[in-house]
């Protein structure tokens, strides 16, 4: 019996051979994220600083 369970359970745990992902679409995503990050980063950084700092100051007193 327990070895129908872990034959079940192996079955549907493991994904086919034939699916291995798509690496190239996660990788354009990360760099895409990553730019669009830096990209606003220039144009809100010190909007960004003086709301954190404003934030802080109000937590701290």
């Amino acid at each position: 019996m327990m070895r129908k369970i872990a034959t079940v359970w192996w079955r549907f745990s493991s994904p086919p051979d034939d699916e291995r992902g798509d690496v190239p679409g996660w990788v354009l995503v990360t760099v895409m994220t990553a730019g669009l990050v830096g990209g606003l980063w220039e144009f809100a950084d010190g909007r960004l600083t003086a709301l954190l700092s404003d934030a802080l100051a109000k937590v701290t007193g």
